[in-house]
């Protein structure tokens, strides 16, 4: 876990939220961004833009899908697993 916990410190880490809005909007860490995973198939630029990338979702299960889709891609990104997980690391 030391690595994600030093990719949250990170200023130039983007951490996206794959849950559907509903949940985002009951809770998030701040600063994250909602890309529900349904919509990362069509959204694949996007990512290849942003720097470091830590996905999370609520358990885990959603997280590890985005990652596993985004790095047949080519996309380098980490699976944070529960938002409630990198929300403690992100700010502990």
């Amino acid at each position: 876990m030391s690595n994600i916990v030093s990719l949250l410190k990170s200023p130039d880490t983007v951490i996206v939220d794959v849950r559907t809005p509903g949940e985002f909007m009951g809770g998030h860490v701040v600063g994250s961004i909602n890309i529900p995973l349904n919509e990362i198939p069509g959204r694949v630029e996007e990512f290849k833009k942003m720097g470091n990338i830590v996905l999370c979702c609520a358990s885990g299960g959603r997280s590890a899908q985005a990652r596993g889709f985004l790095a047949q891609q080519g996309i380098n990104c980490a699976d944070g697993g529960s938002w409630l997980d990198v929300n403690y690391y992100k700010n502990n």
